[in-house]
């Protein structure tokens, strides 16, 4: 493919990988013996969290070998076992590649990918809220002080190119204010949300809670978007436990030494794989999130798209069976204030059968192992679209969500 025949691409889920300080750098001393801290075990610097090695994570980016960029991709299309992918998962020398550390050394990259702007989310960063909890107040610091450090190395809007996510939580709702405004203080086209029930210091509550309603109403003025990126989700710990002693099994965690590759029971695995965003979704809409603030936009980006068909009658079937429950169509709300990236084993068209394609975004997931390993092999995907409907896809609607942005 020549340049004059490349498309235009913007990839709305490209990710960096995280450098020894990037939790630390800016970590406020009273939080040092707490949160997310570092540790050389087994002559590895290591993620430890209330003093055990962090449960998916082995540590720093910088320090440790990286997966090859679409590594996985068979494995998870259902092509290729773990023991044929295993050497993968540590085939790369960080040191190798400065693409993943530093934003100028990405941008030429991205122009060899035929990449005009990215959404850059962490790799490590979307794993940490759930497990530094109960520890509200330290998880709340370290996050804030991630965010400096996303700042400092990659901005949220670097060259009008590169928008990095920073990261929120709402289980300080001032807290999260003063951050969502110093993010875009700062730029921010977009924030990170965890796609699951908030941690608070009264238990769980769902994001869409009318308590949580000053930081929505922020992001709908400002138009900025939520993307809600999948990570390790440890709000939902207590359901997969309890599937999975239904069903037989201690716990959802596999017993003995696991992975982040084989974490759960297949299983349990196969049983709450798509509930997560499907719940999370279904809260916001449900609870009145888009019909107190219309305004606010949602992204999901890597929480896969099998789960839509199966929300979408949920919402359907709430409506039809409780009349007044909603005051707007919940289908409507779905297709007007939700974005979704497939997966990149997806099928895009039965998505589109689901969502308008003006919903659907392009996502790459690289440098990651589970995606591809060259983003504009998401081209293959699309071939049942029409010319206009892939500009769309591939460029058109995460554009038009990055510099809708008001503020």
């Amino acid at each position: 493919m020549t340049d004059a025949d490349r498309p235009n691409l913007f990839d709305a889920d490209n990710h960096y990988w995280e450098p020894s300080d990037a939790f630390t750098r800016y970590r406020d001393p009273a939080y040092a013996d707490r949160g997310v801290q570092l540790a050389m075990v087994d002559d590895r610097l290591r993620y430890v969290v209330h003093g055990e090695l962090h449960p998916w994570i082995p540590g720093p980016g910088d320090v440790n070998p990286r997966p090859r960029p679409g590594a996985l991709f068979d494995y998870f299309a259902g092509r290729g076992t773990r023991n044929e992918v295993a050497a993968s998962l540590t085939a790369e020398n960080p040191a190798e590649h400065p693409e993943w550390f530093d934003r100028d050394a990405r941008l030429k990259v991205m122009d060899a990918q035929g990449l005009d702007a990215c959404w850059m989310f962490p790799s490590q960063g979307v794993c940490m809220e759930g497990p530094m909890q109960p520890d509200i107040d330290a998880a709340v610091s370290i996050l804030r002080s991630f965010n400096r450090w996303l700042d400092d190395d990659w901005g949220f809007a670097y060259q009008n190119r590169i928008f990095s996510a920073p990261y929120m939580t709402l289980s300080d709702i001032d807290a999260a204010v003063a951050e969502l405004d110093w993010s875009l203080d700062r730029g921010a086209r977009i924030v990170a949300l965890r796609p699951g029930p908030v941690f608070t210091v009264d238990g769980l509550r769902s994001p869409a809670d009318p308590a949580f309603d000053p930081f929505w109403a922020r992001v709908a003025e400002s138009g900025v978007v939520v993307a809600v990126h999948g990570g390790f989700e440890d709000g939902h710990h207590e359901v997969e436990d309890a599937i999975a002693r239904t069903w037989g099994y201690r716990s959802r965690r596999r017993e003995g030494a696991v992975s982040s590759l084989a974490y759960y029971e297949p299983f349990v695995d196969a049983l709450i794989h798509d509930r997560r965003t499907h719940d999370f979704l279904a809260a916001l809409i449900t609870h009145g999130l888009f019909e107190r603030h219309p305004g606010a936009r949602v992204a999901s980006i890597e929480n896969g798209a099998t789960w839509v068909p199966g929300l979408r009658r949920v919402l359907l079937r709430l409506h039809t069976q409780n009349p007044g429950m909603f005051r707007r169509h919940p289908i409507d709300q779905l297709d007007e204030n939700v974005w979704i990236a497939p997966f990149v084993e997806d099928d895009v068209t039965e998505l589109a059968r689901h969502m308008p394609v003006e919903r659907i975004l392009f996502g790459s997931d690289w440098p990651h192992a589970e995606g591809f390993a060259e983003p504009n092999q998401f081209l293959a995907c699309l071939t049942g679209f029409s010319a206009e409907d892939q500009r769309k896809i591939i460029h058109g609607n995460a554009a038009a969500l990055t510099f809708a942005t008001a503020h």
